[in-house]
């Protein structure tokens, strides 16, 4: 169901050198309400932290919702009268942090079509065992709106939801307006829509690009956040129709099934810059890497060079900065990031710094904006997520946090802005970083600290009253990291009287369900949730405890299936 875009927002240089200036897309539509009476009021303040129950009303148990296009049962409605209930809700005897666990990305084929259904099915049957809160489901453009602007394939991702709701499950959902892979070859390859990389092909300036003309294709340059260079529509109008797109379409669910919606702004879905690329940040060798700035496309060289000149100083707006070095050169021996008379503290690297990182801002805000009006009434939660770049924390400078867009040095706090940012729209902070110690990490980099950025990015939550979302970097499933995260969490929770943590585990696969693996998980969930809903009766009889000892396949037959 397309949906008429936004009127182009006018554009002048001027626009790009402040944080506000740029409107509310218009044009927005409103359509009657298909959601139950419930979701009716008002989505909650953040701080309240409602959680709806398992309760679905009538409308919930048809096979086609309203505007959806489509049936949402994978097999046309026979399969959902079969449901999971529990004996109470998860939720009412919660004390703890629920756990969710993000999808695999290739959740939905390129058809889309659910992968592995039967897969899935039984993965989500041994989730809802084991008390798991819910599923991530990163719900990728590339995907959905492949071929055409405007024309939107939601089944697979209702079939997903057709899924949860069997089996009692919530669903947080990422709206990934990211590529996703290296390229072709990849089995996780999932590009920008073909329509958008036509118009990257046209004009390969919508792309960022570093000082040396290397173009990086994972995310649109924010550059031209508000330019009619999509086949008439901005960056921004098109996420923005994408996202009204899926709310019309998944209105029914929200609330009951859907309780959360993360909004991707960049590379990964982080609100960052490209500096270095997202496969790279699995590699062993990326604590040591500095980043590029990526400020050399026409539009962010427009926009800077409108802010120099703005100030009178028009030879600052002719590219980045000099006395960078290399990207494995030691940040000392650099001119601009070294501590002892680094350009990084110079009236030009301010000026540039408060600039690049200002356009990050604003390409946050932007989104915020539109996104907290599209889902307003809908008792979804909202959040976006930062990155965890945490390997030159030690040095005054941050290197690596500079070029990717976060202005945080030794003598700045660059993520309290950000924060606050987040809670003017009522949003959630997602981070990363939750499983990683800085012991370890220090015996590759002695400047990493991923404790110490994560303890700052917390404590500017608990400064903003900002509800916080958990993620591990990496799918480590031993109990040294589960226990990190249990730690962190404790963290971020002590002192509250109503603690707000809820911990994604990226990702679910094939040795998630391995026998030690799944035991070493599970148990992490219970020290998380801290519930008694291991023992939670099922509709046909008996309790989940017995179920995970009595049936093998609930141990291994995921695993194989997933070979």
């Amino acid at each position: 169901m397309a949906i008429a875009s936004p009127s182009a927002p006018s554009f002048s240089a001027s626009s790009f050198c402040s944080t506000r200036t740029d409107s509310l897309p218009t044009g927005f539509t409103r359509f009657p309400s298909i959601a139950p009476p419930h979701a009716q009021r008002n989505r909650p303040h953040h701080h309240q932290h409602r959680r709806p129950g398992l309760a679905l009303s009538a409308r919930l148990n048809s096979s086609t919702p309203s505007g959806a296009g489509g049936s949402v049962s994978p097999n046309n409605g026979g399969d959902l009268q079969y449901e999971l209930f529990y004996g109470f809700s998860p939720q009412r005897g919660r004390r703890g942090s629920p756990v969710f666990v993000t999808l695999p990305v290739d959740a939905v084929g390129p058809a889309g079509q659910v992968r592995r259904a039967k897969a899935m099915a039984q993965s989500f049957r041994a989730l809802a065992a084991a008390g798991v809160e819910g599923v991530v489901m990163e719900v990728w453009w590339g995907l959905v709106e492949r071929d055409r602007p405007r024309v939107y394939n939601w089944q697979g991702y209702l079939e997903i939801i057709a899924l949860a709701r069997r089996w009692g499950l919530k669903v947080r959902a990422v709206m990934a307006f990211h590529q996703c892979g290296t390229g072709p070859g990849d089995p996780h390859w999932i590009p920008l829509p073909l329509w958008v990389l036509e118009e990257i092909d046209k004009d390969p300036d919508l792309a960022f690009s570093d000082r040396f003309g290397r173009q990086n294709l994972e995310y649109i340059s924010l550059g031209c956040d508000i330019l009619p260079v999509l086949c008439g529509r901005s960056p921004i109008q098109a996420y923005t129709d994408f996202m009204r797109n899926f709310r019309d379409a998944f209105r029914p669910f929200f609330g009951a099934i859907i309780t959360g919606i993360q909004v991707g702004m960049g590379p990964a879905g982080e609100l960052r810059y490209p500096s270095c690329p997202s496969h790279k940040l699995t590699w062993a060798w990326r604590s040591r890497e500095l980043g590029e700035f990526q400020c050399y496309d026409k539009y962010m060289l427009a926009s800077l060079n409108a802010c120099a000149r703005e100030i009178g100083m028009r030879e600052w707006g002719d590219g980045g900065p000099i006395g960078t070095g290399n990207l494995m050169h030691d940040p000392e021996h650099t001119d601009f990031f070294r501590s002892d008379k680094g350009s990084w503290k110079t009236p030009y690297g301010e000026f540039f710094l408060e600039w690049y990182s200002g356009m990050l801002l604003q390409h946050g805000e932007r989104i915020c904006r539109v996104a907290e009006t599209i889902f307003r009434g809908t008792e979804v939660n909202t959040s976006a997520k930062v990155a965890g770049i945490h390997w030159h924390y030690g040095t005054e400078s941050h290197p690596s946090e500079l070029t990717a867009g976060y202005y945080n040095t030794s003598t700045r706090d660059g993520y309290l802005p950000i924060v606050r940012m987040f809670a003017r729209y009522g949003f959630t902070l997602c981070c990363s970083c939750f499983e990683m110690k800085d012991s370890e990490e220090k015996q590759i980099n002695s400047v990493s600290s991923p404790e110490g950025f994560l303890k700052q990015l917390l404590l500017a939550a608990r400064v903003c009253d900002v509800p916080l979302e958990g993620e591990n970097s990496t799918a480590n499933l031993d109990d040294a990291s589960f226990q990190q995260v249990v730690r962190m969490s404790k963290f971020d929770s002590d002192g509250l009287e109503k603690p707000s943590f809820s911990f994604n585990f990226v990702r679910m696969d094939k040795t998630m369900f391995e026998y030690q693996n799944w035991v070493r998980f599970t148990r992490f969930v219970r020290q998380m949730s801290n519930a008694n809903i291991f023992r939670a009766k099922l509709s046909f009889g008996g309790d989940i405890q017995q179920f995970l000892t009595s049936r093998s396949d609930a141990k291994f037959g995921i695993a194989y299936a997933y070979c």
